[in-house]
């Protein structure tokens, strides 16, 4: 039998464990380092080490046991890995990506400077320099980020210029900001390029989102209501970010499509995401397969679209040991398939699984996903 290498994960997450399911397809040993003991991929992989994933001597030893590692969250300790690379491990995507994209202001920069569309934007080092900057700014409403540690919605701040600069102590951060000019838009949209070891690419179609107040993905569907005109250059813009990159990878481009069907960037994950969980049933081939052969430097997947599909995600909204309360009613709907990803509890915001729903008819599965988000009440057990 051909030996395949032996993959480290630097997190033990849903992400983690979907990767892995996927890879004991191949017989690939997946390695991970999650700090949690119960983690949702510690049932099914080969070895999970338990420590911390801004320790960097905790990502010696996973580096030790591994071949090539990869990560499924961003904040975690990148200079180790840039010191590892240099000393010849394989480390994919190449962590100066991470480098980048773990500040937002970076992020940004990177944009501007590689021609990828985005919304104007500044960066400043503390509240004080951003009431300066806004008072001479033209902009009338902004998205404040804090440029570093912030995910999932967390460490954004939105509003209007003119309330910020009557109230400075309004903005909730204190530390390097990036504020940019908020885009009223149509549509948010993504899409997943998957970049293999030669360069080559492999671009999935864009999908459309919406989200929870809490700035969680709440549903998606494929393919997009765009014109194949807007589709075309997502896409290629999409591309271009990969390219910029020129780093092995996965890479999931979400997009703003303002009133006035400009695309514009808004943020890039460089990694399995969740704007992406679609692809496992409603794809020839799923985010985790082609990110498997991008690690094991083999032939891109195809990325045809089997059936129109959406998902819809679980997100806890109480505290506690639970259960889905309607699981059985969601067991017979036809083409829809219920993922969990085995965290022992839900909290408020917290992803506890995703819901794919595929069908031929792209309206059929919108009713669905309508009827699945009914249904996705979260039990709390006594």
């Amino acid at each position: 039998m051909h030996n395949n290498p032996t993959i480290g994960i630097i997190g033990g997450g849903q992400l983690g464990k979907m990767f892995i399911e996927n890879a004991s397809k191949l017989a690939v040993a997946i390695h991970i380092l999650d700090k949690d003991a119960c983690c949702p991929a510690h049932g099914i992989a080969k070895k999970h080490l338990v420590g911390s994933i801004t320790d960097a001597d905790a990502i010696q030893k996973l580096a030790d046991i591994s071949d090539v590692i990869t990560w499924e969250i961003e904040h975690i300790q990148v200079d180790k890995l840039i010191e590892l690379q240099a000393q010849g491990k394989t480390i994919i995507p190449n962590p100066n990506v991470l480098k980048t994209i773990q500040d937002k202001g970076k992020q940004k920069l990177f944009y501007q400077q590689n021609n990828i569309p985005t919304a104007p934007f500044f960066v400043v080092a503390n509240r004080i320099e951003a009431i300066e900057k806004l008072t001479v700014s033209n902009f009338k409403k902004v998205a404040i980020k804090s440029c570093t540690g912030g995910y999932d919605g967390k460490g954004v701040f939105i509003s209007d210029v003119a309330s910020i600069l009557e109230n400075p102590n309004s903005i909730p951060f204190d530390d390097a900001l990036m504020i940019e000019e908020f885009v009223a838009c149509k549509k948010e949209l993504a899409v997943l390029v998957a970049r293999d070891q030669h360069g080559n690419n492999a671009v999935y179609p864009a999908i459309e989102m919406e989200f929870t107040e809490s700035n969680l993905v709440s549903f998606l569907i494929s393919p997009a209501d765009i014109n194949p005109e807007i589709e075309k250059q997502a896409q290629q813009i999409a591309i271009q970010c990969a390219d910029a990159f020129n780093s092995a990878g996965l890479f999931a481009v979400e997009f703003f499509l303002s009133q006035q069907d400009e695309l514009w960037v808004n943020e890039i994950a460089p990694r399995p995401h969740n704007s992406a969980h679609h692809t496992i049933e409603g794809f020839y081939a799923s985010q985790y397969e082609q990110l498997l052969r991008v690690l094991l430097n083999k032939p891109l997947a195809s990325t045809e679209m089997i059936q129109p599909c959406a998902m819809v995600n679980i997100v806890g909204d109480k505290t506690g040991k639970y259960q889905l309360k309607y699981m059985e009613e969601l067991m017979q709907l036809k083409g829809v398939y219920i993922h969990l990803y085995g965290k022992e509890e839900s909290k408020p915001n917290r992803k506890l699984g995703h819901v794919t729903i595929v069908n031929a008819d792209r309206n059929e599965v919108i009713r669905l996903a309508e009827k699945v988000r009914t249904l996705l009440e979260i039990e709390i057990l006594q």
